[in-house]
């Protein structure tokens, strides 16, 4: 933990960004850098101009590789395209709309000129799953959609996801042909790749779309807005800087709700933000160290809520409660819709990653609901929420998205100004507060601990971790409980976790590399209480130790 978390930024913690906008446009990628070249995680492609990691030559390519790549699918609609707030999503978004222009593709790209220029992840994700309610999978005006944005990541840095036609995060299939193509196109030079004009001379023209319009319009199929009404919740809704900052104004004007927006609107510096675990700004709804942002004005609502830059992460404060931990608000999200949305299919499953808490199990079975449990990273929730297999979906990581009120998708990326508007509709409907509903779940269920940490580890061991079977460990015991389950893939779906998880009756651990860093992730969790919790991550270490030699 940083000496400083949790404390208001400074101006040496500020990005400079005239900098950052001038390396964006000057600095050109070396492709023979890993560093530097184009690399999908499970949120796009990340990076900063100021290290050559996100700069125009990547987005001109990847813009590039993304028009070749619908072409070859037989996508011939509309691409919706939205920014963020951060200081390179805009030159990006720019970029990126001359590239498809040129290629013949047809862009939407969002109306207005005040705050609703900046457009939220599940904005977009609705948009495109609109646009193609009722189409065929071989229909070619099908749609899809980029977003610009690093989600909560640092003022510094840039990021551009691709979302196919079913309105979620790419799977790995288009994200590693998109990626090798693009790096393709940087190592040959990206200066005769077309670009049009804005006005579409050498393109075709950019079109608009109210993405904002079309969004809060249609909330009142998935979120039940004549009870918060009715009950006059007073909800503080706090953008964190982000693209929501529009979004609560126009819900609180359309449906006439007790909403105050609240902080100082954009800043692409985020100078009013205090100071995350580690020293940085950065945008984390579910962190206690951001979350002090919002903490003058806990004691003015019943309920406070968070965004993050794109808006796909929630963070829900209450008067009672202060910040909920995002394993619990899911736990208390499912149990409530579950019991508030009967016209959902008895047979549709509940998912959740398999580094959520338990408690989501045990509230899943006690609604005789399946549950679906997959690998980390929303893309694996995206057949299920689209199909109507499955009605809700959602991570420990704060975020998720959950169906209409016909069972139908709503959107099929994370979407957190939907999950905070639920937060104030289960306070109207029960007349308890989301912690309060919590504290109901831990008397039925029991008390989880639970947490995560970060250890060191070598490219060498995280490659081993991602490659382990059951049958690579030997342990018969866990902190004192006899094992379970030995899991490398996840039993929802058979997919690969990239590492380990261990069961017991009581508790379980999960250990995974990072994508970006080297460093491996150790999630546990004990229903025994805090030291029990403890005796479970020793044990956890002990046991990838030997595991990985």
């Amino acid at each position: 933990m940083h000496e400083r978390a949790g404390r208001l930024a400074q101006p040496e913690d500020l990005v400079d960004v005239d900098e950052l906008l001038t390396a964006y446009a000057e600095v050109a990628p070396d492709p023979a850098d890993p560093a530097q070249r184009v690399v999908f995680g499970t949120s796009g492609h990340r990076g900063s101009s100021l290290n050559g990691s996100f700069n125009e030559a990547h987005i001109v390519a990847i813009s590039a590789a993304i028009a070749e790549y619908r072409a070859a699918q037989g996508i011939a609609g509309p691409l919706f395209i939205g920014a963020d707030t951060h200081p390179l999503s805009a030159p990006a978004e720019h970029t990126a709309r001359e590239v498809l222009s040129a290629a013949g593709v047809r862009v939407l790209a969002r109306s207005g000129s005040g705050d609703e220029v900046y457009v939220p992840t599940p904005a977009v994700s609705h948009a495109i799953l609109t646009h193609n309610r009722g189409r065929a999978a071989d229909d070619p005006d099908r749609a899809d959609g980029i977003v610009v944005t690093p989600s909560h990541n640092p003022p510094k840095d840039g990021g551009f996801k691709y979302n196919p036609p079913h309105g979620g995060p790419a799977d790995s299939d288009a994200t590693g042909w998109i990626a090798e193509r693009a790096n393709e196109l940087l190592k040959s030079g990206v200066s005769a790749i077309p670009r049009a004009t804005e006005d579409g001379i050498g393109g075709t023209p950019v079109g608009r779309y109210d993405f904002l319009g079309n969004y809060v319009e249609d909330l009142e199929n998935v979120i039940d807005i004549a009870a918060i009404r009715k009950a006059g919740i007073r909800l503080g809704a706090h953008p964190l800087g982000g693209a929501s900052v529009a979004y609560w104004a126009a819900i609180r004007d359309r449906y006439d709700l007790d909403i105050t927006v609240l902080g100082p609107g954009v800043d692409p510096q985020w100078a009013f933000m205090h100071l995350d675990w580690d020293g940085k700004i950065r945008m984390d709804p579910s962190s206690a160290s951001v979350m002090a942002t919002v903490d003058a004005y806990r004691d003015d609502f019943p309920i406070v809520t968070g965004n993050d830059a794109d808006a796909d992460r929630h963070g829900i404060v209450t008067a009672d409660g202060g910040l909920m931990n995002p394993n619990h608000y899911l736990a208390v999200a499912i149990d409530y819709l579950l019991s508030h949305r009967p016209d959902w299919p008895v047979e549709a499953g509940i998912g959740k990653t398999l580094v959520s808490s338990g408690l989501i199990d045990r509230v899943v079975a006690s609604h005789g609901r399946r549950l679906l449990e997959v690998p980390v990273g929303f893309k694996w929730f995206v057949p299920g929420l689209s199909s109507g297999d499955v009605v809700f979906g959602g991570e420990e990581s704060a975020g998720a998205s959950f169906q209409r009120f016909d069972g139908s998708a709503w959107s099929t990326d994370k979407d957190g100004i939907l999950l905070a508007l639920l937060a104030a509709e289960i306070q109207a409907v029960t007349g308890q507060s989301p912690s309060e509903r919590y504290r109901e779940l831990v008397d039925r269920f029991g008390e989880p601990a639970y947490a995560r940490v970060d250890a060191a580890a070598t490219p060498d061991q995280k490659a081993r971790l991602g490659a382990l079977s059951p049958d690579d460990v030997t342990d018969t015991e866990l902190a004192g409980d006899p094992i379970t389950g030995i899991l490398t893939s996840a039993p929802g779906n058979d997919a690969p976790i990239g590492g380990l998880k261990v069961q017991t009756d009581h508790a379980w651990f999960a250990a995974r590399p990072s994508g970006t860093e080297d460093v491996m992730k150790i999630y546990s969790e004990s229903f025994r209480g805090p030291e029990h919790l403890a005796e479970v991550q020793a044990a956890a270490r002990a046991l990838v130790a030997r595991v990985l030699g």
